[in-house]
C-alpha cells in the first residue's frame, strides 16, 4: 500500500478520504502490473476508472466545501487544481475507452495517478491543513 502516516493532513474526514483514494490506486497498479494476460486486467481497468470519475468529484467537493467554510485564501486555486485533475481522468478514461484500454497508455496513467496524489496531499493539502492549524480552526 502507498499509504503512509506522513500524507495525513490532520483532518479526518479529508485523511479518511485521501486514504481510501491511495488504497484503490495502489491497488489498481498492483492489477495491472501483475503477470498476466493484459485482457483480464482490462476489468480493474474500467472499475478504477469509474471509482475515480465518481470518488474524485465526491471527494473534491467536500474538500472545497470545507474550505470555504474556513476561509481558506486559496480556495480557487486548489478548486481550479482539482478540476483540471477531473478533467485529466475524464479525458483519459474516454480515451482508454475508445482505444480499448492499450495497456501502455493504463500504465502510464497509473505513474501519474500516483505522482499527483502524492504531490497534491504533501504539496496543496498540507498547505491547507498548516491554514487550519494557524487559525486555530475546526478540523473535521
Amino acid at each position: 500500500m502507498i499509504w503512509k502516516e506522513k500524507y495525513k493532513i490532520g483532518i479526518p474526514t479529508i485523511d479518511k478520504q485521501h486514504e481510501e483514494l491511495f488504497s484503490r490506486v495502489a491497488d489498481f497498479v498492483q492489477a495491472i502490473r501483475q503477470e498476466g494476460r493484459w485482457e483480464e486486467k482490462i476489468e480493474k481497468v474500467k472499475d478504477t476508472m469509474v471509482f475515480l470519475q465518481e470518488y474524485v468529484v465526491t471527494h473534491f467537493n467536500y474538500e472545497e466545501q470545507y474550505q470555504q467554510t474556513l476561509g481558506y485564501p486559496d480556495c480557487e486555486e486548489h478548486h481550479n487544481i482539482h478540476e483540471a485533475f477531473k478533467a485529466d481522468i475524464q479525458k483519459a478514461a474516454k480515451e482508454f475507452a475508445d482505444a480499448g484500454y492499450h495497456e501502455q497508455a493504463v500504465q502510464i496513467l497509473a505513474g501519474r495517478l500516483l505522482a499527483w496524489l502524492i504531490n497534491h496531499v504533501v504539496a496543496a493539502d498540507q498547505k491547507m491543513a498548516q491554514y487550519v492549524t494557524e487559525q486555530g480552526l475546526e478540523r473535521i
